[in-house]
């Protein structure tokens, strides 16, 4: 029924069927090693392990070798490989059944021609080759002025233009069915309207779309609060403006679960007893994760406690909402950690846990959180003793102050 929901070209198909888990397969290093090669030998492993779509590094010519200064969108030789490389990593995923997402960085764009006020806010001599009119006045075009926040330092993408918005949907519709990626993963989604988001994914029908609108969570001082109900509403808002067709990265939960692994276990259950990210409000759209490329990797601007990633995997693994393991972690962190993130996501599945799945929080202290998930399957993380009442649970998984039971 779910293949038959993809065949119609419905771009909420795979988010309404709730069984996805995904895999940011890249970090901030990724461009200085052969990468689409590098994961061409790793499909096998990604199919093996249960992840349904993989993130990829935005694939086009770029300024800066991570991909994040795109200037000639329809180019596909980037420091990450050449566009051959990238078409047979892409074959080797659908060959494994494993979808493609890609980057999309839409926000900004970086002139090859100085226009208007002597910057290079003109793009000639390449595909898409607009005038200054395409860039917002707020940053020194032509333009009308930005419909959210300012990336500062380049040209950013007025997407009030009509020429704008047709240009951008004929390049996600190439790179959805000429080029072959099924998902789309917006950047730096705070730098213009929601709506255009929506147009863009009606337009070019992804099957699965998620946005990175990363806000600050709400402190006072240096300490998190309990309270994270405003910043789970801004991403709430950001989705409805999508018109509902994308998920969000549940920012709101990374924050507060590398706070709660620390011995604040408490904050993971709200004052409604739900949990307290976005993931307790509207779990089918959102996507949880413990660590990206940005906050992660050699960035680390805002990176999860590394000695407790284990607990947030279990957590985000065993509960409702959309799981994303990032690669560092899968990858790079040793044969016991990848082992035990693949045997959390086996459990996932096995267990039937899905995106709206029912969840019951049993114990939240400082040192011990526990829930029970559908009925069929518990866990608890941190270092207080617990485990399920009844002679009818086994235990289905467990590591350092980790354990997850199953009916």
């Amino acid at each position: 029924e779910y293949d038959q929901l993809i065949q119609k070209n419905d771009p909420a198909a795979a988010i309404r069927s709730g069984k996805e888990v995904l895999l940011q397969a890249f970090n901030w290093e990724s461009h200085k090693h052969d990468w689409w090669s590098n994961l061409e030998n790793k499909v096998p492993d990604m199919a093996k392990s249960g992840f349904t779509s993989a993130w990829l590094p935005p694939p086009t010519h770029s300024i800066a070798p991570e991909g994040y200064l795109p200037q000639n969108l329809y180019s596909l030789n980037s420091s990450y490989g050449s566009e051959t490389a990238l078409k047979s990593l892409l074959n080797k995923m659908k060959a494994c059944k494993i979808r493609a997402m890609a980057d999309i960085v839409i926000n900004h764009r970086v002139g090859t021609a100085q226009g208007h006020g002597g910057a290079f806010n003109c793009f000639d001599g390449i595909p898409l080759s607009w005038d200054e009119n395409a860039v917002t006045s707020c940053t020194g075009g032509k333009g009308n002025a930005s419909t959210g926040e300012n990336f500062n330092g380049v040209p950013n993408i007025d997407h009030t233009q009509e020429f704008v918005r047709r240009d951008v949907t004929e390049w996600l519709k190439w790179l959805r069915y000429t080029v072959g990626f099924q998902d789309f993963r917006f950047d730096f989604a705070k730098g213009y309207s929601p709506k255009y988001v929506k147009e863009y994914i009606e337009g070019a029908k992804p099957i699965f779309s998620v946005g990175e609108y990363w806000d600050s969570c709400n402190y006072n001082g240096s300490q998190l609060e309990y309270n994270q109900d405003s910043h789970r509403q801004r991403i709430i808002d950001w989705m409805d403006g999508t018109g509902q067709l994308s998920a969000a990265f549940d920012f709101t939960t990374k924050g507060i679960l590398q706070e709660a692994v620390k011995g604040q276990l408490w904050r993971l259950r709200d004052p409604n007893g739900k949990p307290s990210g976005t993931m307790g409000l509207w779990p089918s759209r959102s996507v949880t994760f413990i660590d990206n490329h940005d906050t992660g990797s050699t960035q680390g601007h805002w990176p999860f406690p590394s000695d407790h990633i284990m607990e947030g995997y279990a957590y985000i693994l065993t509960h409702p909402g959309i799981p994303s393991v990032f690669y560092d972690h899968f990858y790079d962190w040793g044969g016991s950690i990848h082992d035990q993130i693949a045997k959390l996501i086996e459990v996932r599945r096995v267990q039937g846990i899905h995106s709206r799945s029912s969840i019951r929080i049993a114990e939240a202290q400082p040192n011990l959180y526990a829930a029970y998930i559908d009925d069929e399957s518990s866990m608890k993380i941190g270092d207080g003793p617990w485990c399920p009442a009844g002679k009818e649970w086994s235990l289905a998984t467990s590591g350092h102050r980790y354990a997850v039971w199953k009916k």
